[in-house]
């Protein structure tokens, strides 16, 4: 069974000021998530499944599903913040989603295969699809904890120089399992090199050498009843917290802890890069022509 690509595409873009799932980066005008369905196209996957909103749908359907027409078989999935289990409701004056965990949820109906959880406005680079690939079509142990991988990221490199980021900063055993995952969402680069977390005071210094998840997360469809239970213990915890979200992540991490599941962290030799801030589009176009240039992709991805 070939593994499919879900891709989180229905965040707000806050930060950015706009939808940046959708603003061109390629000299064909191939937006980020472009890279990524090749990428994947490349690396065996039969199916790419966009996790979006509905008030933008026709507009994301006209210009980018449209064209993967006859390349590989596309599905949507809608995340809606009206979407809760029975008993809960959006809590006056709430507008942020509630979350990339509640995102994947939104595509437990059209996912039925390992898959491949990515953010849409990340590049991961062809490596890590490779090795994904491969990852998802292994044989999975009937009995015992559910085997699930990621691809991590040198939090360095995946750094803004025009402010702050959120990262899961991660941990792994000698035998490169992950052992822990640590979300911190305030962290800086610093001038003089690394970067500090400023969520506590006084601030936690890193050396920019931790590895860290970039949301690359490989999972077979026993993550959707895990997720849906923690994604209830969410909602009654923090559920009137109206900017809280509940993070994959996070809850990877508590079914690592609780013995529930094991991940495997793959090791990628490509380099990471994205846009959180409307500054950072300069550097992700210059980053995908010099890849144009190298011979990595065609100057039209889709010609």
């Amino acid at each position: 069974m070939k593994p499919t690509l879900l891709i989180l595409a229905a965040g707000m873009g806050s930060r950015y000021g706009g939808l940046k799932q959708l603003d061109a980066m390629g000299p064909s005008g191939e937006v980020v998530l472009d890279y990524s369905v090749y990428d994947a196209i490349r690396a065996g996957f039969g199916k790419v499944v966009f996790v979006i909103r509905r008030d933008f749908e026709t507009q994301f359907r006209e210009q980018i599903g449209a064209r993967f027409a006859g390349r590989i078989e596309v599905a949507y999935a809608f995340q809606d913040i009206q979407d809760l289990p029975a008993g809960f409701e959006v809590p006056e004056g709430r507008t942020k989603p509630w979350g990339t965990a509640h995102a994947v949820l939104a595509a437990q109906s059209v996912v039925h295969e390992p898959f491949l959880m990515i953010n849409a406005d990340d590049f991961y680079g062809r490596d890590a699809f490779a090795q994904m690939a491969e990852d998802l079509r292994r044989p999975r142990p009937e009995q015992g904890p559910d085997q699930y991988s990621m691809v991590g990221y040198y939090l360095r490199n995946t750094l803004s120089e025009h402010g702050s980021v959120a990262r899961g900063v991660c941990t792994c055993d000698s035998q490169r399992m992950l052992s822990s995952v640590t979300e911190m969402t305030k962290i800086f680069k610093l001038p003089q090199g690394g970067a500090e977390n400023r969520e506590t005071e006084p601030a936690l210094p890193l050396t920019g050498d931790e590895v860290v998840s970039m949301n690359f997360f490989g999972f077979t469809p026993q993550i959707f009843p895990q997720l849906r239970a923690a994604f209830l213990r969410f909602l009654q915890q923090q559920g009137s917290d109206l900017k809280a979200e509940c993070y994959v992540p996070k809850e990877v991490d508590a079914l690592i802890q609780s013995g529930k599941a094991q991940v495997r962290v793959l090791e990628s030799n490509d380099s990471w890069f994205g846009v959180t801030y409307p500054e950072d589009k300069a550097d992700v176009v210059a980053a995908i022509a010099s890849l144009v240039r190298s011979g990595a992709y065609p100057a039209n991805l889709w010609a």
